[in-house]
């Protein structure tokens, strides 16, 4: 299910803190569209958790940006994209190959966050949760920093019928 109806060639940001739905509702879209960091971790590393890897898993992305955006294809960048200079370069990217830039927002309450982390494969420690959690950037931020559209979550499931009592996202 097509939540977003993304313009062809625009490169697409989620932003959100581990264990908010990135990567569940990344797979609502066809799989050559994601980029993933802790896949390139884990492929160079066999390690999704291994930091030391993402110099390298950063390289692995930005290589697959250029491919896409080049091509005019659309991209998903599947991670957290909480830090202010990994959306600058997100954005330099996308203003380069001359593409849209759009960022969902996954404004995902704590509990629900720091719930959904509990119960995942990989759990990420909860000081990291709550940082990146607080470090979330609201809508408006977003389209200061270059965003030409800024989608949150709660809205697009809302509105989709997918958010449902009891639905993980």
């Amino acid at each position: 299910m097509d939540l977003l109806d993304l313009p062809d060639g625009s490169l697409c940001a989620l932003v959100g803190p581990p264990g908010s739905g990135k990567s569940t509702f990344a797979a609502r879209y066809p799989d050559s569209w994601r980029v993933c960091l802790d896949v390139y971790r884990r492929l160079a590393t066999d390690s999704e958790a291994d930091q030391s890897a993402t110099p390298v898993a950063a390289e692995i992305q930005n290589l697959l940006l250029d491919a896409r955006l080049s091509r005019g294809l659309n991209v998903l960048v599947d991670s957290t994209n909480v830090f202010p200079h990994v959306r600058a370069g997100l954005l330099a990217r996308a203003r380069y190959w001359q593409r849209l830039a759009v960022a969902v927002l996954f404004d995902v309450p704590l509990p629900t966050v720091e719930a959904q982390n509990a119960g995942r494969d990989r759990v990420v420690p909860l000081h990291i949760v709550r940082e990146h959690h607080q470090m979330l950037p609201d809508a408006d931020h977003l389209h200061r920093e270059g965003f030409t559209a800024v989608h949150l979550v709660s809205e697009l499931l809302a509105t989709s019928g997918a958010l449902r009592r009891g639905t993980r996202h």
